[in-house]
């Protein structure tokens, strides 16, 4: 019996990565990701998506000639056929103006191009939003890279439906994890940490990853829960029972 021919186009060198050890897919259809070029032909680009088969970017579909080597941040939708294909213009499947999303709720961000004022990220795969510069200094040293997923938080919604984005939790979820970092830092120490509330910004970031002001905070709440001591040196873990007292 004659083997049937499958009809969608396919980058030469899928049959290389076909192999019963699959990986995990690195991207879904709907989403936008960062994807390397495989194969450039007649056809198009054909780009690594973590299947056997290589996900075809159309010519009419590029914003410029990609290298093979080089990765693209593309939305991945269908054809008229139902393929799965990619696209570079973004614009055209990602919107200015949110829908159904708050101040406070969690999203998955897809950073894009950096901006005077920070950088430009897919909210949920559906919107544009922006993280200011100050936003990511606050929890590190570097900006976000183009491509990278990250889980962010609606900081604002504006009058015009365009989204303001953090990368802390807002409130007292913020806090939380502050507190949750330092128990953990507790932890690890033996029940101390050498930091306090006159430790330089740049030592509690790099030690915890959370702004000065968040560490404040959260050292607050904790001590007035009678979950840790307040010491010259640093902070130090109460026992339940015991008197946290200040030396």
């Amino acid at each position: 019996m004659p083997r049937s021919q499958d009809s969608s186009p396919r980058s030469p060198d899928s049959a290389r990565r076909s192999s019963p050890e699959s990986r995990p897919p690195l991207a879904e259809v709907g989403e936008v990701a960062l994807l390397k070029v495989v194969t450039v032909n007649a056809t198009g680009a054909f780009l690594d998506w973590g299947r056997p088969k290589d996900l075809l970017l159309p010519f009419g579909e590029q914003d410029f000639r990609p290298a093979v080597g080089k990765s693209v941040l593309v939305k991945i939708n269908v054809d008229e056929q139902g393929r799965p294909v990619a696209s570079m213009r973004l614009d055209r499947f990602v919107k200015d103006e949110a829908e159904g999303l708050a101040a406070g709720d969690a999203v998955t961000l897809v950073i894009g191009d950096r901006t005077e004022l920070g950088v430009k990220a897919v909210v949920e795969h559906r919107f544009w939003g922006l993280v200011y510069r100050d936003e990511y200094q606050a929890v590190g040293s570097r900006p976000p890279r183009r491509g990278e997923r990250l889980t962010g938080y609606v900081k604002r919604v504006r009058d015009d439906g365009r989204l303001d984005l953090t990368l802390q939790p807002l409130g007292g979820a913020r806090r939380d994890l502050a507190g949750e970092r330092i128990m953990a830092a507790l932890d690890d120490g033996q029940g101390f940490l050498a930091l306090n509330d006159k430790s330089p910004a740049s030592a509690i970031k790099a030690r915890l990853g959370i702004s000065k002001n968040a560490f404040k905070q959260a050292i607050g709440g904790l001590y007035r829960q009678r979950r840790i001591r307040l010491e010259a040196a640093g902070i130090r873990r109460v026992e339940p029972g015991a008197d946290p007292g200040v030396e």
